[in-house]
């Protein structure tokens, strides 16, 4: 790390000792100690990411926690893969809307006209972002199909990165993409359901047209899952891996499966996850597995009594920073 972020990581951990002591201040605390006594322990960090983390810039902090190894694996949804990679090109053609909540549907129709889908009080510029990669995955897409090659799709945006296309266009400072990060270090991404995705509709688009002949050209969420299994056996042949979660959904539900899968359907021993914490505002309630509180986890084979559990009810915009910052500290 440079010296610049020790002296801001060591500055925010002094802060949060000083000030951090109740409530979800001290949940926060504990959730950073818990995650460095992981990493102490000569275990791994494994950590999933929902919501629209990407377009929240998380990545300004997230690549220095890639960078200096505090994580090792991640599992994401499909649009928090793309979004990097949008905010990294067309950052400069982004709109704010800090005054979201008053928009009426004509408001909300004038921006769909000029083609700036709004996540929050952000809007995405959609033919400076989304169109521009498009060209430039479909190429790789068309390439990998002819030659009858199949890569899963975060492969294919390390591809598009690591190839340079993108250098000319890049307006924001590339160490804030925690996707370059996690390319040049080769972290082992998941992301399934990546259907659900701008760039997952375009796949789709780009077959129904035929440009893609093979509509497996794109490896799938059970390959992504196959993949996990494998990837988890070996990762705790000799340490443990911790678990933590911003949001819910799949990002979340499908990797903290592999336990129970590898336990009860595949019938072999494995270690459960060896720390758990979550960021979230969903509160529980009936049948949300979102807002489900960790010790529901240990029915169901994924934790052990003993797992270290916390859980951070904030917002993670506003908490994941400061945490991986008191990480960062160490």
């Amino acid at each position: 790390m440079t010296a610049e972020i020790t002296s801001e990581s060591a500055a925010i951990r002094a802060f949060i000792d000083r000030h951090f002591h109740h409530f979800n201040s001290a949940s926060l605390k504990d959730a950073a100690r818990g995650w460095i006594d992981l990493l102490e322990g000569g275990h791994r960090m494994f950590m999933t990411m929902a919501g629209a983390m990407s377009t929240a810039e998380l990545g300004i902090s997230l690549a220095d926690m890639i960078r200096a190894d505090k994580l090792h694996g991640m599992s994401l949804t499909g649009a928090n893969l793309e979004e990097d990679v949008f905010n990294l090109v067309a950052h400069d053609f982004y709109e704010r809307v800090p005054n979201y909540r008053e928009l009426s549907a004509q408001d909300e129709a004038d921006l769909l006209a000029r083609h700036m889908n709004r996540v929050t009080d952000t809007c995405i510029p959609e033919a400076e972002a989304m169109r521009r990669i498009e060209a430039e995955v479909l190429k790789l897409w068309m390439d990998a199909d002819a030659k009858g090659e199949r890569y899963f799709p975060h492969e294919f945006m390390y591809k598009l990165l690591l190839s340079g296309v993108l250098e000319g266009s890049y307006q924001i400072d590339p160490k804030n993409s925690w996707l370059l990060a996690a390319a040049k270090k080769g972290l082992p991404l998941f992301v399934p359901g990546w259907e659900d995705s701008t760039m997952g509709n375009m796949y789709a688009a780009a077959v129904h047209r035929g440009d893609v002949k093979n509509v497996h050209t794109v490896r799938t969420g059970i390959e992504y899952m196959m993949h996990l299994i494998t990837w988890y056996q070996e990762m705790t042949t000799d340490c443990g891996l911790g678990f933590f979660q911003i949001g819910g959904g799949i990002a979340g539900d499908f990797p903290i499966c592999v336990v129970p899968l590898i336990q009860q359907d595949l019938e072999t021993d494995v270690r459960v996850w060896e720390y758990f914490c979550q960021i979230s505002d969903s509160t529980t309630s009936y049948g949300s597995y979102s807002g489900a509180v960790p010790n529901e986890k240990i029915t169901w084979g994924k934790l052990a009594p003993g797992t270290p559990k916390f859980i951070i009810e904030s917002d993670a915009s506003i908490v994941a920073p400061l945490l991986f910052h008191y990480v960062l500290a160490e």
